[in-house]
């Protein structure tokens, strides 16, 4: 499994919550080639609901759910883990 993690080490203690999906686009292939793609947000506590329903509404993500910070799957393929920043209007 390539695990990536774009978070700080001060970001992992203040963005401990993540969003995960399966991502249905970029499984199988690239460097996730023979194995499942990931894509997950870290975000903070109040942000989680937020950032769930943005994850949620990405059509290439399916099984979306929430993990702790020590989230890290198994087997073949790519994860990676991205820093969730709520949109500003």
């Amino acid at each position: 499994m390539i695990f990536v993690d774009d978070r700080t080490e001060e970001q992992k203690k203040t963005h401990a919550t993540i969003v995960v999906g399966t991502d249905s686009f970029m499984s199988g292939w690239g460097e996730a080639g023979g194995g499942l793609s990931y894509a997950g947000w870290a975000c903070k506590e109040s942000e989680i609901n937020a950032c769930e329903s943005m994850v949620r509404n990405r059509n290439e993500m399916k099984r979306v759910r929430i993990v702790g910070n020590d989230y890290k799957p198994s087997g073949q393929g790519h994860c990676h883990i991205y820093v969730y920043k709520a949109r500003e209007l």
